[in-house]
């Protein structure tokens, strides 16, 4: 009888001292309501960020226990599209209609820096981040944005404009959407992008802005918004399809082949994905689903295989 107690004794200690990394990733994880989610990004460990559409507030939480708070509260005149972290711990955000760039230290939500892009009209869409600059994506202008980071990743004090020549071509219509979700290579070398409505890729030379498109052999990536490059791999969001395109590339990046779609049935118009702990987690914006403040929003984990 003893042995038998000090077994269920000793088991219990060994749940109760569990390491945190030990613990199961949680299927959703959910973030405040009314929140109206779009980008999403991964910092130290497990935390994760995401960012408000309308009040341009950022949440920051962890991917483990599910639990986190509002890092930078929302205010007037601010909005919150895409978003990415840094190595020093900064946030960069795409402001959306204001035209703006925003950047807010990821350790205490604080105030960095604040960039007019462009004026409005506009929609400054998405951001990816090297070590040497943010590139910013504007889905009405046919151009990017760039802070270039100065030494030791100093902010600049002004932001400039990149124009787009080559392959890509937008809409005369200023209602269409065009580039969307951006990413770059571990170098910094080379930038893909997505224009949404016509769901095709293209390859960026950061310094020229010439544009490659990227040959898919006929297939298209439509409603493509956030993207993910890791390693040749290409994870495009589809938003409204409720999928995921994986694209296979080749090794110049400029041929690729989509080899599959990942889907789940916590998907309600996902937006953006980050990586973390061998997962994909994407943000559901819930696009089409009318606004409150008792909406509920999340983000979902998803098995890559």
């Amino acid at each position: 009888m003893s042995v038998r107690i000090l077994t269920v004794a000793a088991l219990l200690c060994a749940v109760l001292v569990t390491p945190a990394a030990a613990r199961p990733y949680p299927e959703t994880i959910p973030l405040p309501n009314g929140f109206q989610p779009e980008g999403i990004d991964t910092g130290r460990g497990n935390e994760f960020f995401v960012g408000s559409i309308p009040t341009g507030a950022v949440f920051r939480g962890d991917l483990r226990s599910g639990r986190g708070d509002v890092l930078v509260p929302g205010r007037q005149g601010r909005a919150a599209i895409g978003l990415k972290v840094d190595h020093r711990q900064r946030l960069f955000v795409s402001g959306g209609p204001t035209g703006k760039a925003f950047v807010y230290s990821a350790r205490d939500g604080s105030d960095l820096a604040e960039y007019q892009l462009t004026p409005a009209p506009t929609f400054v869409n998405d951001v990816t981040v090297t070590r040497t600059a943010a590139y910013f994506t504007d889905s009405q202008r046919q151009q990017l944005y760039v802070l270039d980071l100065g030494h030791g990743g100093r902010l600049p004090a002004a932001a400039r404009t990149l124009p787009l020549k080559g392959d890509l071509e937008y809409d005369d219509n200023p209602m269409t959407f065009e580039l969307n979700g951006i990413a770059a290579t571990p170098d910094g070398k080379r930038l893909i992008t997505v224009q949404s409505g016509v769901g095709k890729l293209f390859l960026v030379d950061p310094r020229s802005g010439v544009t490659e498109e990227i040959d898919l052999d006929g297939a298209t990536v439509p409603n493509g918004d956030g993207l993910l490059l890791h390693g040749r791999t290409l994870y495009v969001v589809q938003n409204r399809l409720n999928q995921i395109a994986v694209v296979r590339l080749d090794r110049d990046l400029d041929d690729g082949e989509v080899i599959g779609t990942l889907t789940d049935s916590d998907f309600d118009v996902p937006t953006t994905i980050a990586r973390k702990g061998g997962y994909l987690w994407a943000v559901n914006a819930r696009f089409g689903t009318p606004t409150g403040p008792n909406v509920e929003y999340d983000v979902v984990r998803v098995r890559t295989r």
